[in-house]
């Protein structure tokens, strides 16, 4: 089952066609030909037989007589699975049948150590015949630490953020990373702002809410929105410790009414009451 953070890098590349392609040329050195436009292609990869294979994402650049000159399976992997040497071939090759022109696989894997594995060659059988997939890891992400790169494509500020942000230029990568939300649409700039804090460690996410706390420049709607969120869920966490810390029994009703309480106010009178109740009970009464 595919995770809330695999959905949302399969669509960041989604929201911009032309990534895929910048890094083939920019961090693999392939020669992508002159285009007129970038468009997301469909990723169902069925064969003749009933069963069915579906991709992550698509996509192909065409010149002005709408020609492909182009195509690029975009695979993300997060952790190790045998089952992807069998079927990204197939992938690869429908979709070089479908368009009638050039295709590449490029595999998206934030761990390092999964990178290494999808890196493996893929012996097709046929002599000669050898998939070697594109593999775009945290020690191949270019770090983007330009706000003006970070906001022309804030997708590339996205990844280098994963792959950079608890590294020596944290600082940079994070701060480019504001830079770049801040001049994108508030629902956009949310989803691109929770991909990084999920991947992040808990120091280098509390970096990030510094950052966009102290930078003024970044002082937008969204900022100081996800600034008073960042708040609120450090009350509630805190709330919880305290109580867990006294021995107290905490339901997971009593739990998610804690987590989902966006008062600061209410939150701060329940963590008065925390050093003194006897339960979970007395706390909400």
């Amino acid at each position: 089952m595919p995770t809330h953070q695999h959905e949302s890098l399969v669509e960041l590349f989604r929201s911009q066609p032309m990534l895929a392609a910048w890094y083939l040329m920019h961090v693999f050195g392939e020669k992508v030909p002159d285009y007129e436009r970038a468009h997301a292609e469909p990723c169902d990869f069925t064969d003749v037989g009933p069963k069915e294979f579906r991709g992550d994402s698509a996509f192909a650049l065409y010149d002005g007589n709408g020609r492909a000159l182009i195509g690029i399976c975009v695979e993300i992997q997060r952790g190790y699975d045998d089952s992807r040497h069998w079927k990204w071939p197939v992938y690869l090759a429908t979709l070089r049948s479908r368009l009638q022109c050039p295709t590449y696989l490029l595999v998206i894997a934030p761990k390092l150590g999964v990178a290494a594995w999808c890196r493996r060659p893929i012996d097709l059988g046929h002599p000669g015949l050898v998939l070697r997939p594109l593999v775009l890891g945290p020690d191949r992400i270019p770090a983007v630490t330009d706000p003006v790169e970070a906001v022309a494509v804030p997708e590339r500020a996205v990844l280098s953020a994963i792959a950079h942000g608890e590294g020596p230029d944290a600082d940079a990568v994070l701060t480019a990373l504001l830079a770049g939300l801040h001049e994108t649409g508030d629902e956009q700039a949310k989803m691109y702002y929770d991909m990084v804090a999920e991947a992040l460690s808990v120091t280098a996410r509390h970096r990030l809410e510094e950052l966009m706390a102290l930078t003024y420049e970044y002082q937008s709607d969204f900022a100081r929105r996800y600034v008073a969120e960042g708040v609120v869920a450090g009350e509630a966490r805190l709330l919880l410790a305290v109580l867990d810390s006294r021995g107290i029994s905490i339901s997971q009703d009593a739990k998610d009414r804690i987590t989902s309480c966006k008062d600061p106010d209410q939150l701060e009178m329940w963590g008065r009451r925390a050093s003194t109740v006897d339960s979970v009970d007395q706390l909400f009464d």
